[in-house]
C-alpha cells in the first residue's frame, strides 16, 4: 500500500499549457501546497526536455495553482515508502528532484518562475535557479529543513552561499521566513510585482516569439512594482547578521546571537535563538558546513555533495534524526523530537565528516549529472 502510494500517478498534478512559442508548467496540488511527488518530477523533466529541443518553443513559465508556488518535496510520501520498503526509494526521488533543478538551472531557453505564494525547500530548488524569478506581496520564502532533522538541500548550498554577507547562513540555520520584497533585495528574486497583475503579465508573455532575454525583461519590467521593504526586516539587519553568522561554528553563532540578545532584544534575534535551540543539532552543523563549502563550489559540485548527504541521512549512517523529526513534527505532531545527539557539542567532527563522505553501498551509484553548458550564472558569492 505504502509503496504504491509513493508512485501514485495523478496526471493532473502538473498541468502543461501554452501555445507553440510559450509553454506553461503549472504545479497543481493546491490542497498539498503543490508539494512535489516523484511522478510530478518525472513529468516535468520529460516535458521540459521536449520543450528545450523544440525550435518553436521560446520560453517556459513555471507557476503554481493556489496559495503556494511549492512548499517542497512530499516528505511524508517519501517517509511512508522508506519505512515500508527501502531507504533507496527516498534517494531515487531526491535524485529526480536534483535532475529537474539542474535542468532548469542549465536550460537552453529563458525560464520565468512566477512565485506568487509560499516557496520552500524543493520549491526553492526548482524556481530559484531560473533566468527570471518573479515574486509578489504574497510570496513567503523559507528553508525550514533543520526542524525535521534534515538540512538545507536542493541546491541551497549554491544559492544561499551567494547571498550578500552571511545572510544565507542566517536563512539556512534559523528557518526564517522572508517576503517577496526582501527576496528581491537580497538577490533571491529578480523582479517584484503586485499579485493582481500576474494574469496581465502572463497574457503579455504569451505573445513572446523570441528567446531574447532583453525583450522578455522589458515585458516583465512593465509590470514591476516598487516593493515596500520593511524597515525592520531581517535583511536590514545584515551588519548584525554578518557579525553573528560569520563565526566558525554553530556553537559560536548561537553564542554570538545570545550576546546580541542581551543588548538588542529584537524579535528576529530571539526567534533565531529559539529556532536553533529546538532544531536538530546535527542538521544545523551539516547545513553550516554545506553552505560554507558551497561558496567555493559550482552548482554541479553543490548538487552532488548535497545528494551524498541526503543518502547518508536516509540510510541512517550516523543517526535516526530525519525519521524522528518526521514522526514528531508531521506524523504524531507532538513537536518533541528526541534528537541523537541531543546537543551541539555532542556532534563531533568525525560524525559530521561521515555525511560528506562517499556512500558505502554496493548498489548505490553516485549522482551523475549530464554535461550541459547553459548554466544560468545569476548568482555569485557576495561576501
Amino acid at each position: 500500500m505504502a509503496i504504491r502510494h509513493c508512485f501514485d500517478k495523478d496526471v493532473d498534478q502538473v498541468l502543461f499549457e501554452g501555445n507553440s512559442c510559450v509553454k506553461k508548467v503549472i504545479l497543481n496540488r493546491p490542497h498539498k501546497l503543490n508539494s512535489l511527488t516523484y511522478h510530478m518530477t518525472c513529468q516535468m523533466i520529460k516535458e521540459l526536455k521536449a520543450y528545450e529541443v523544440d525550435p518553436k518553443v521560446k520560453i517556459v513559465i513555471l507557476k503554481g495553482n493556489g496559495k503556494a508556488f511549492c512548499a517542497g518535496g512530499d516528505v511524508l510520501a517519501s517517509y511512508t515508502c522508506m519505512v515500508a520498503g527501502h531507504w533507496s526509494y527516498g534517494t531515487n526521488f531526491y535524485k529526480k528532484q536534483i535532475m529537474l533543478d539542474y535542468l532548469v538551472a542549465t536550460y537552453g531557453k529563458p525560464v520565468v518562475a512566477i512565485i506568487d505564494g509560499i516557496v520552500m525547500g524543493g520549491g526553492a530548488g526548482l524556481s530559484l535557479q531560473g533566468t527570471f524569478r518573479i515574486v509578489t506581496e504574497n510570496t513567503v520564502f523559507a528553508m525550514p529543513e533543520t526542524a525535521i532533522g534534515h538540512f538545507t538541500d536542493v541546491g541551497s548550498s549554491y544559492f544561499l552561499s551567494r547571498l550578500p554577507g552571511f545572510f544565507g547562513e542566517y536563512l539556512g540555520l534559523t528557518g526564517a521566513k522572508i517576503r517577496g520584497a526582501e527576496m528581491v533585495e537580497c538577490g533571491l528574486a529578480t523582479h517584484f510585482m503586485l499579485a493582481k497583475d500576474v494574469r496581465l503579465l502572463e497574457t503579455a508573455l504569451v505573445e513572446v516569439t523570441s528567446t531574447d532575454t532583453k525583450t522578455i525583461s522589458e515585458i516583465i519590467s512593465k509590470f514591476m512594482h516598487k516593493p515596500n521593504v520593511k524597515q525592520h526586516g531581517a535583511f536590514s539587519r545584515l551588519e548584525i547578521i554578518n557579525k553573528c553568522f560569520s563565526r566558525t561554528t554553530v556553537e559560536e553563532i548561537l553564542s554570538s546571537l545570545e550576546s546580541e540578545a542581551g543588548t538588542e532584544s529584537e524579535k528576529w534575534i530571539l526567534d533565531a535563538i529559539n529556532w536553533m535551540k529546538s532544531a536538530c543539532p546535527t542538521s544545523l552543523k551539516i547545513s553550516l558546513r554545506s553552505i560554507r563549502e558551497g561558496r567555493k563550489q559550482g552548482l554541479e559540485q553543490c548538487l552532488i555533495q548535497e545528494c551524498t548527504i541526503v543518502c547518508h541521512i536516509l540510510r541512517r549512517t550516523v543517526s535516526n534524526d530525519f525519521y524522528e523529526g518526521i514522526r514528531a513534527i508531521l506524523l504524531d505532531k507532538d513537536k518533541n523530537p528526541k534528537w541523537e545527539p541531543s546537543k551541539l557539542e555532542l556532534v563531533t567532527d568525525e560524525m559530521l565528516g561521515r555525511y560528506f563522505s562517499r556512500v558505502d553501498e554496493d548498489d548505490m551509484e553516485p549522482l551523475q549529472l549530464p554535461t550541459r553548458s547553459n548554466l544560468v550564472d545569476t548568482m555569485r558569492p557576495k561576501l
